[in-house]
């Protein structure tokens, strides 16, 4: 049996939606907080279990019977995530769980100055102590941040950044599709397995292929962090989050997310959407 936390979302949601094309549907269950917003995978035929990691008395039952767990990493940037992890981790154990596959992130590392990388390194050392059979799938910096990350350019012609580096930036439905495909594989992948599109663009880069795409000139401006804060903030963006962001900026400059796998690639059938795919 495979259970899925997080299907409600967008990342396990699609990985599910790819498992019901190969698995019956009787084989899958799905945990959530809000049950009633997996009502659509009951109609199905995939059971519903309650589940919070904020609440640990309800994970072991949850978790009952899974021969693998699709576990899905805390997306609250305020929230204490390994803690909630460490939860999830430990009812893994206590429902004896066949193996854990953790939603990991690329970037994973206790240096990293962006804070759920460090999560995740820490969430995977939990994972090794735990006596599990585990899968960490790190993931490469999802594509779809680049919404906010570029900030306005299409506007202002302008793509300004505290900081700069490669980032293999990576779409959100290749990922989940590459899921699919690793929870098929009878544990063939086991510890951290990286997961990423087929090239690493610095947001330098990214403002040529903008460039191109939209047949104009993009430019790309590298700021002083704390100017940059300080545009931020005179904007009105919340200073938690844009401090939060600015710790991303700074790992791409450290080379945190610059790595590229082919791994993806060969599990999906196909090169994963790149940059300029997703611009145009």
């Amino acid at each position: 049996m495979i259970v899925i936390t997080g299907a409600t979302g967008a990342l396990n949601g699609e990985t599910l939606t790819h498992l019901l094309e190969q698995v019956p549907a009787a084989e899958i269950v799905v945990v959530a907080r809000d049950t009633a917003k997996a009502q659509p995978f009951a109609n199905r035929g995939v059971t519903v279990r309650y589940g919070d990691y904020a609440e640990p008395a309800s994970l072991p039952a949850a978790f009952a019977g899974a021969d693998q767990l699709l576990l899905v990493s805390s997306s609250d940037p305020t929230a204490d995530a390994v803690a909630l992890h460490r939860t999830a981790i430990d009812a893994a154990v206590t429902a004896g769980v066949g193996r854990v596959l953790y939603t990991s992130h690329q970037g994973a590392s206790a240096e990293t100055p962006f804070g759920p990388g460090r999560d995740h390194a820490a969430t995977e050392q939990i994972l090794t102590a735990s006596g599990l059979k585990w899968t960490s799938l790190r993931n490469g910096f999802y594509m779809h941040s680049l919404q906010w990350l570029l900030g306005p350019w299409q506007e202002t012609g302008v793509i300004s950044v505290p900081a700069d580096g490669p980032v293999s930036w990576t779409s959100r439905a290749d990922a989940a599709e590459a899921a699919a495909a690793i929870l098929l594989s009878d544990g063939r992948f086991d510890g951290p397995v990286t997961l990423t599109a087929s090239q690493a663009p610095t947001f330098e880069e990214i403002a040529g292929i903008a460039s191109d795409v939209v047949q104009q000139t993009v430019r790309f401006e590298l700021l002083d962090s704390e100017q940059w804060l300080s545009n931020q903030l005179e904007a009105g963006k919340p200073e938690f989050m844009t401090r939060f962001l600015l710790g991303m900026y700074e790992a791409s400059a450290g080379g945190f997310f610059a790595g590229t796998d082919p791994l993806m690639a060969s599990l999906i059938g196909r090169e994963p959407q790149s940059v300029r795919e997703y611009l145009g």
